[in-house]
């Protein structure tokens, strides 16, 4: 009965009412969402894959007939029925652009190997695998001027990859378990929201195509993200009236689990408990609260530990090093976060390790902030740990787009609503008539430290002034001019050496590493054929530096081309515009 002060609740659109518009809209837009990049995929199989190129047609027709379909059935349940439609033809675009693009990339082949070193009884942390780098896999330069040729990352996706060895050579038993897992999670997280919101897991787990994408590329993070999805989904709710049940020892299972997949879930992690404790607090008290996080923390804990058991007893120190190697590796600088401005609108910097400074920093000032407001930034707990990357020197996009889902499954069934009642500290400095005002001023002061750091790197100055003194090209073969019968022999547009002036304006001896980039990321690194390994403070010398591959090839006019010298003790980077001098040079003719 509804009571004379209380509306009726809005209808949804699970029974046989009429749908609501906007469930409409949101299927509508899932469908929409499969059409983006598959029309490249197409291409590909209608030129030697015919069969693939027949199943795609055929989702084109399902995409269509979906279309229609969500803006003119009558019934919430007809309704429903259209989203599995489109669930299904997202999982078999996802299979099909799998089909034609599962090689993979850096991360699928290091991935394939670990699992194949792991079956043979083979050591697979702290091993170099040089030999699988090149031939269009990427290699991830680091600041001292070498390599890292290892695999950094927990051991889930190895163990899970060991099975699918069979599906065959590089990195397709990698890619095939990743994409495997992505559709996993989006059935998963599909069926776990309101029936009006599973289009919204087809959007963000399968369309757009940019999380299929990683997928096929092998990305260990992918099935973290669908190990985590379970997980966040209602995750206040778990341990409700002081008890975990099955539903959430098997959710605390799937935290350990994803932990032991990939470095990501140990960053969302301390907000999650956080939040968690906060909100059976203020409905259990704090003996009630932690016995709830305790019993969480020691089956996930239990999960985690089991999967590491094996590499734990049989190398322990490579384990450890080797989980912890995106933290400890030291890789160039790169992403499109804050690092962007001494990479590209600067010089450089001699204090890059204050990108990473700052990084921890936020991390820590926000897991501090979400403590202190649960009850406004609970909801945020899935997208509040990604900011702190934005700080740090690798800070690319992927760390944020592979955990979208996440972001949707907290929005949908985590809603302010659900912190209404949960426990948040109170200090003294905040009570009162300043409690407005403390508060402000705790949140600005948690972050503060973080900002100080960032804008440190930001502004500093590079360490090495870099001239171009000399270049000598590849010279060109002997080419016949059109008005006369006598060959000329001209400069070529390959850079076969360079010699640099180079000054060491800074108070440290440096060892530098140059390499030449002509867009984002970094190229090899250039051999120095001439001058010292170690540049003393306040000293002038000059380099001689060689292409790794023999030759350095002109880009096209208006390609900017950047001179970069790292080191790695201090981290700094040197950056200095040579293209105008290269060019110049390539137009003089040669002798």
């Amino acid at each position: 009965m509804v009571t004379p002060d209380r509306k009726p609740a809005p209808a949804v659109s699970a029974g046989d009412g009429p749908p609501e518009q906007w469930h409409r809209v949101l299927t509508l837009l899932a469908a929409v969402s499969l059409f983006i990049g598959t029309r490249t995929i197409w291409s590909q199989a209608a030129g030697h894959r015919l069969a693939v190129a027949a199943v795609i047609s055929l989702c084109y027709a399902s995409i269509l007939v979906c279309g229609v379909l969500a803006l003119v059935v009558r019934r919430g349940r007809a309704l429903a029925r259209v989203d599995l439609c489109v669930l299904a033809t997202g999982v078999t675009l996802v299979l099909c652009a799998w089909a034609m693009n599962h090689k993979g990339g850096d991360e699928a082949v290091l991935t394939t190997q670990a699992a194949r070193a792991l079956v043979a009884g083979d050591p697979v942390y702290g091993q170099p695998w040089p030999w699988l780098f090149g031939h269009g896999i990427a290699l991830t330069p680091t600041m001292d001027g070498g390599y890292d040729y290892t695999y950094g990352y927990p051991p889930l996706a190895p163990l899970l990859t060991a099975p699918l060895l069979w599906i065959g050579h590089g990195g397709a038993p990698a890619t095939a378990m990743a994409t495997g897992a992505l559709v996993v999670g989006a059935v998963v997280l599909w069926r776990m929201l309101p029936t009006p919101w599973r289009p919204a897991a087809t959007m963000a787990c399968l369309g757009f195509s940019f999380l299929p994408m990683y997928g096929r590329q092998g990305y260990p993070a992918i099935l973290a993200l669908a190990l985590l999805i379970p997980v966040m989904v209602r995750w206040p709710r778990i341990g409700r009236g002081g008890r975990l049940g099955g539903a959430g020892i098997a959710r605390a299972a799937c935290l350990g689990a994803a932990c032991a997949a990939q470095q990501l879930p140990w960053f969302v992690t301390p907000f999650l408990l956080a939040g968690l404790y906060a909100v059976r607090r203020g409905e259990l008290g704090p003996r009630g609260a932690a016995g709830v996080l305790l019993r969480l923390a020691g089956v996930a804990g239990t999960v985690w530990l089991l999967i590491n058991t094996y590499f734990i007893v049989r190398e322990p120190g490579t384990w450890l090093g080797g989980i912890a190697l995106p933290l400890t590796q030291g890789a160039v600088i790169h992403g499109q976060g804050l690092v962007g401005i001494s990479l590209y609108l600067t010089d450089g910097s001699d204090r890059l390790d204050w990108y990473g400074h700052a990084s921890m920093l936020l991390a820590a000032g926000l897991l501090a902030l979400f403590v202190l407001f649960v009850r406004r930034l609970g909801p945020a707990a899935a997208v509040l740990p990604w900011c702190a990357f934005f700080l740090a020197t690798r800070s690319q996009d992927g760390y944020y787009l592979m955990m979208t889902p996440l972001w949707l499954a907290a929005a949908v069934t985590a809603p302010l609503s659900e912190f209404a009642g949960a426990w948040q500290p109170r200090p003294r400095w905040s009570a009162g008539a300043r409690r407005r005002p403390a508060r402000i001023a705790a949140a600005v002061l948690v972050v503060v430290p973080a900002l100080a750091s960032a804008t440190a790197a930001a502004t500093g100055t590079p360490p090495l002034d870099m001239r171009v003194t000399s270049v000598r090209h590849a010279t060109s073969p002997t080419a016949r001019t059109a008005t006369t019968n006598t060959a000329t022999t001209t400069a070529s547009t390959a850079v076969a050496s360079m010699t640099l002036r180079v000054e060491n304006t800074g108070d440290s001896d440096l060892t530098p590493h140059f390499t030449l980039t002509t867009g984002q990321g970094m190229d090899s690194y250039w051999m120095i054929e001439k001058g010292p390994r170690t540049l003393s403070a306040h000293t002038t010398v000059v380099y001689e530096l060689r292409p790794p591959t023999g030759e350095f090839r002109l880009p096209r006019p208006g390609v900017r081309i950047r001179l970069r010298a790292f080191t790695a003790k201090p981290q700094t980077l040197s950056s200095a515009d040579v293209g105008p001098a290269l060019r110049a040079s390539s137009r003089t003719p040669s002798r």
